[in-house]
């Protein structure tokens, strides 16, 4: 039987189709449902929570393995305690297991040993100050915050790899740990190793460490893509707890 994948994302979302689920290894099946939760449609943490359990129960129905709530901004616009209630919602609606794209670009910086972040978004002011917020209240050092104020989600999906590899390197510090691409709407994918060769650090997206935290929650390392350093630092990782066993 196949491993399954579940991921729950906005509604207007047009990146994770196109992006991320062609990235799964073989062998593992997604399925995706949507919610309207972003723009127009965003509503209060205690009004989303009954409808994220609801898309989970569904989502468990086909028995996925695990289940990935995959919006950045409301994964880490709530703040810490938003993220938990996500996680915990999905954990008691759903029997397999769960992250958040917040959880997962956590558990990314934290697999490289990154404290101290760029901070790029497509979002207005507001939520990249909201976004660098969480970082900062989970134990990151947030050095630099841009958000571009692309025009919805008709603009953020027009925007080529090209145009964040060029706003990556016009935000390149020295002092920078990682650069954290945000947003599960926008297409970074393949311009994340040039960026690295470029930059000499390593690049966090959200589709990439949703992709990367769902294969080390399967516990599967073999068999897909390696999108940047931090498949590396996992794969590493994997051989060592190897060698130790």
């Amino acid at each position: 039987m196949p491993a399954r994948v579940g991921l729950i994302i906005p509604s207007s979302n047009r990146m994770v189709e196109q992006e991320l689920v062609p990235q799964l290894p073989t062998g593992i099946v997604a399925h995706v449902t949507r919610l309207r939760m972003t723009g127009a449609h965003k509503t209060p943490l205690n009004r989303l929570l009954p409808r994220v359990a609801e898309a989970a129960q569904l989502l468990d129905d086909a028995r996925c393995n695990v289940i990935a709530f995959h919006c950045t901004a409301n994964s880490t616009g709530r703040g810490l305690a938003g993220e938990a209630q996500l996680l915990d919602m999905l954990r008691r609606a759903a029997a397999g297991q769960a992250t958040t794209t917040a959880t997962a670009i956590r558990e990314a910086l934290s697999g490289l040993d990154a404290r101290r972040i760029v901070l790029l978004t497509p979002y207005g002011a507001a939520a990249t100050d909201q976004e660098a917020e969480f970082l900062r209240a989970a134990g990151y050092e947030v050095i630099a915050a841009r958000g571009f104020a692309l025009g919805g989600s008709d603009d953020y999906c027009a925007r080529l790899p090209q145009f964040w590899h060029d706003r990556a390197i016009e935000a390149a510090r020295a002092d920078a740990d990682a650069y954290l691409i945000s947003c599960a709407n926008i297409s970074v994918l393949p311009a994340i190793e040039t960026i690295e060769q470029k930059l000499d650090r390593p690049i966090v997206t959200s589709n990439q460490a949703v992709i990367w935290h769902v294969l080390s929650l399967l516990g599967i390392a073999q068999g897909c893509e390696r999108w940047g350093r931090l498949f590396d630092r996992r794969d590493a990782a994997a051989g060592s707890r190897r060698m130790r066993a």
